[in-house]
């Protein structure tokens, strides 16, 4: 079952209070994917909520999962997970926010460090591993002298929320493309011409 299975998470923080803030939009594409699929999220016996079901008939098996820690705690439901349904680092990919792209770019790739995203190294710590692949949804840095930390935990300007359907709807097609014709076509297709 496993040989054709893909563990997809969603990073963010659990609760009302995050849901339409930029450190939640991994949340929002894994909400996007699970739409895709037919799917909705439930309660699962790793700590996430995960939705089940196929990108095509006979085509691969996603698990879209949201970890009910909050973000730097991810490693933990993200191993649990890894292990419940024997998929290897390879098949896992993360998508999460990242402050050195700008808002409205996706970066795709796999291994490497964590740039400073405490949920990336906790995961790398988690699962012993960083080669899982790592679907980078640009969020930009804070304006002026705003602390970064901050910055993550707000919701999106107005301008932002117009064009955040289409950069989520991106996200999404970018995972699909990993699953469907492997990283480095999807890193073709997605990575605009610097």
């Amino acid at each position: 079952m496993a040989e054709n299975t893909w563990l997809v998470v969603g990073l963010g923080n659990p609760g009302d209070r995050y849901a339409a803030t930029r450190h939640n939009v991994g949340q929002m594409v894994a909400d996007e994917l699970a739409a895709r699929i037919g799917a909705a999220f439930k309660r699962h016996k790793t700590p996430s909520r995960v939705a089940e079901g196929f990108l095509a008939p006979g085509g691969p098996k996603l698990v879209v999962a949201k970890p009910n820690s909050y973000m730097n705690t991810s490693g933990g439901p993200v191993s649990a997970l890894a292990k419940f349904y024997s998929v290897p680092p390879e098949r896992i990919i993360v998508l999460h926010d990242e402050l050195d792209i700008p808002f409205d770019a996706i970066k795709l790739k796999r291994g490497g460090g964590h740039g400073g995203h405490n949920g990336i190294r906790d995961i790398a710590q988690a699962l012993g591993s960083p080669e899982f692949t790592r679907v980078r949804v640009g969020i930009g840095r804070p304006p002026g002298r705003q602390d970064a930390a901050d910055f993550v935990l707000k919701p999106f300007g107005t301008a932002e929320r117009a064009s955040l359907p289409v950069l989520i709807g991106d996200a999404a097609d970018a995972v699909e493309a990993v699953v469907a014709d492997g990283l480095t076509a999807a890193q073709q297709r997605f990575h605009s011409p610097a």
